[in-house]
């Protein structure tokens, strides 16, 4: 709907606020007559009428309307080139250069998008007072520089596609492993974020870094219905039934990743699909091959340092030197302070600790973990954690305790 509206209006906040009034005219009108029998085209286009009534009493009418009606005419009936879908059309409008990449993101998740603050925020790794101070600032700036929302030509694409690929991959993420809420798994975003996904590839299908966003969601798509059990409790990566894992859309992922591999220097979502590749083709998690993973890894941390990456890294590398070597580099990763909100580096570090035979330091750090977490399903599993643990650690007073 917001997408659909700021097409006419080329203004944030007047798109807001007749969507707003679309939904207000909905609750008072289909209390009274029914739910008609295509809701979300009633709410777009009442949220549209509403837009260019507000045109219409505004000083700029008469300038804007003719343009408005053009334009348009050239979008959906003339333009051979033209973003064909309004939501993706409203990301590049979005990705603006002129907008800091961080505020360009932030701005795309809340309001393209629909991820909450809140979530938003964690996705990012900031807190919440940040991010919403953040959106403020991009919007604020949009209306002090007249920024237009006006769909970039095809030449100006290439500019705004690293934040629109980060864009379309954090909506992902979020809804993979959502950030809040009862179920591990926000299904309407993982599709959002597919479909965005498959409609930039049939856009721009020769760009690797697109083809490789394209299969690392697939990738994740392929086994999301095995990362909980019936009753929605996480089974580990290791425990997952790869019997039910998609095979048509893990062979669509490996033809993807070659094609994207096959750039002249890979970029971070081509390395990342690379990686998940190897895990959805192993036959089991032992049988993965672990170190061209931690070598996938380490060009990755070439083109796109991040301390995730090295955390993600050093699980890989506890499968081929040992966890004693792995929690150095997620020591190192802690030492940094940029994860200091970020739930799994202490989740990780505790398996590790675990493994080495740490039991309380271990369950210190899945405590850590227990408190970064908002997501129900995550703190289920982190409190089964805890119990198990808990169960091994010397009590004070028994011989044996360190």
């Amino acid at each position: 709907m917001l997408a659909a509206t700021i097409r006419v209006t080329r203004d944030l906040d007047a798109a807001e606020e007749a969507v707003q009034e679309a939904y207000v005219s909905a609750l008072r009108t289909w209390g009274r007559d029914g739910i008609p029998t295509r809701p979300g085209a009633w709410l777009t286009t009442t949220a549209r009428r509403q837009a260019l009534n507000g045109l219409r009493r505004g000083r700029t009418a008469e300038r804007k309307l003719p343009l408005l009606v053009t334009r348009e005419v050239e979008v959906e009936e003339s333009d051979p080139d033209a973003i064909p879908d309004d939501r993706l059309r409203l990301v590049f409008t979005c990705c603006h250069p002129a907008l800091a990449p961080e505020a360009q993101v932030a701005l795309t998740l809340r309001l393209v998008c629909g991820v909450a603050t809140p979530d938003v925020a964690r996705a990012l790794l900031v807190s919440e007072t940040t991010m919403a101070a953040r959106i403020t600032r991009a919007k604020q700036k949009i209306a002090v520089a007249r920024i237009p929302y006006v769909e970039p030509e095809p030449a100006e694409r290439p500019a705004r596609l690293d934040a629109v690929l980060t864009v379309v991959h954090l909506v992902h993420s979020t809804g993979h492993t959502a950030p809040s809420g009862p179920d591990l798994v926000r299904d309407d975003l993982a599709e959002r974020a597919l479909d965005l996904a498959r409609m930039l590839h049939r856009l721009m299908p020769d760009e690797p870094e697109v083809t490789g966003l394209l299969a690392l969601l697939l990738s994740h798509h392929a086994r999301r219905a095995t990362r909980t059990d019936a009753e929605g409790r996480i089974v580990r990566l290791a425990d997952q039934d790869r019997s039910r894992w998609d095979p048509v859309l893990i062979a669509e992922v490996d033809r993807l990743v070659v094609a994207a591999l096959g750039a002249r220097r890979p970029g971070r979502f081509a390395l990342q699909a690379a990686i998940a590749s190897l895990h959805a083709q192993a036959p089991s998690y032992a049988e993965t091959d672990w170190p061209q993973v931690v070598q996938l890894y380490d060009a990755l941390r070439a083109v796109w340092p991040s301390p995730v990456v090295d955390l993600n890294r050093a699980v890989a590398v506890a499968e081929v030197d040992g966890p004693e070597v792995a929690l150095a580099l997620v020591e190192a990763v802690a030492a940094d302070g940029r994860l200091d909100r970020y739930p799994y580096l202490p989740a990780t570090r505790a398996d590790l600790l675990d493994r080495l035979g740490r039991t309380a330091e271990a369950l210190a750090d899945t405590q850590r973990a227990l408190a970064l977490t908002d997501n129900a399903a995550e703190q289920a599993h982190l409190q089964r954690r805890i119990a198990a643990l808990s169960g091994r650690v010397p009590q004070r007073g028994t011989s044996g305790q360190s």
